[in-house]
């Protein structure tokens, strides 16, 4: 019989082969052991640099996995509580009729506050004052707690400025030295990328069969995605973008991000981010619905997407994580102990991370 990383590594070089990905990286663990490592094809067209294990790629929403992580970090302190109002901490966000929105609202995306400014360019997205400036002046676009509706870069920008008032420092100071240090893997996992390592991302490109769906329901859509920041190659491969702390996105390398999902299910080398009762918690189903923007079905733990992608949620509610725009994925799954993440360059579907997801979940 095959091993696991035999099975993963031929569904990788096959997709790349096949001109399906370009560049791809898995990593599972099981019980807080790496058990599959697989990195093929090519990080970077224009010099032919190869994906290796250490390769960085932007994967814009498994961010949001990191970000949640580390608020739960500091609510196992005792820094702040799920609900605890927003306001309690941020004064500023209680304008125009926010003062009972939770953290709890905001980790479940019921926060009413999905929007920015439509104009917002990635040089806005880099400037952390005017975004938070720009959050906390906002009207709800419904009564906080009442519906869900991704907020696709405010629940970043909210849950980064709670860190930084609680704790006196920037959120990517905090991931640093309370989740990714610990674990070993300070430099594959940012929010933002220092100049000085930008030489190890993977270029993103926009794969050309990605086909639109139907469009979303919201009139109000250009201020949740504004058309300057959508979350596509040019934005990826921006150099302002990946440089600028945006906690709703991440660069990341599979293996790392795939270190902290199986740091909250168990100790990895002695290191265990929450103790299981939190563990419990956060994973629990804590709001679903209708998303008010997009219009699918959407069911979240706290910070959390509950169920694997393209599934039903409540058939695979053991699963928790986060995809990312173009078709990365790093889950968590408390039934067995197993913490997976698939990176990649080419932004198109989830139909790669399907295919690995369902070899890694095979029984056998």
């Amino acid at each position: 019989m095959t091993s696991l990383q035999d099975r993963v590594r031929a569904a990788a070089e096959e997709l790349v082969a096949s001109g399906a990905e370009r560049g791809v990286q898995v990593a599972v663990y099981r019980q807080g052991e790496q058990v599959a490592e697989v990195a093929a094809g090519i990080a970077d067209p224009a010099s032919g640099r190869p994906v290796e294990a250490g390769t960085v790629f932007g994967n814009y929403s498994i961010g949001k996995g990191a970000t949640a992580t580390v608020v739960h970090v500091l609510a196992e302190r005792g820094l702040l509580g799920y609900d605890t109002p927003v306001a309690e901490l941020w004064p500023e966000f209680a304008a125009n009729g926010k003062a009972g929105v939770s953290v709890r609202h905001v980790l479940t995306h019921a926060a009413g506050v999905p929007g920015i400014p439509a104009g917002t360019t990635p040089a806005d997205l880099a400037d952390r004052e005017r975004m938070c400036a720009a959050i906390a002046a906002a009207e709800p676009w419904w009564e906080p707690g009442t519906a869900v509706g991704y907020h696709s870069w405010s629940f970043g920008f909210v849950l980064g400025e709670i860190v930084r008032r609680v704790t006196g420092r920037s959120i990517s100071e905090v991931l640093a030295e309370e989740v990714t240090g610990p674990l070993g893997v300070d430099g594959e996992l940012w929010f933002g990328v220092p100049a000085g390592e930008r030489h190890r991302l993977a270029t993103l490109e926009d794969d050309p069969d990605a086909g639109g769906g139907p469009p979303p329901p919201h009139p109000r859509l250009a201020e949740v995605q504004p058309p300057g920041v959508l979350p596509t190659a040019a934005l990826g491969n921006d150099p302002v973008f990946v440089g600028a702390e945006v906690p709703s996105a991440a660069q990341t390398s599979a293996r790392a991000i795939a270190r902290v999902y199986a740091a909250l299910l168990g100790p990895v080398d002695g290191v265990r981010l929450i103790p299981p009762d939190r563990l419990r918690a956060v994973t629990a189903i804590a709001a679903e619905g209708p998303d008010q923007v997009f219009g699918n079905p959407s069911v979240w733990g706290l910070g959390y997407a509950i169920g694997l992608p393209g599934s039903d949620p409540l058939a695979t509610a053991s699963w928790f994580g986060m995809p990312g725009a173009g078709g990365s994925l790093a889950y968590a799954d408390t039934a067995t102990g197993t913490a997976l993440a698939v990176t990649k360059n080419r932004l198109g579907g989830l139909a790669t991370a399907t295919r690995i997801t369902q070899i890694v979940t095979r029984p056998g």
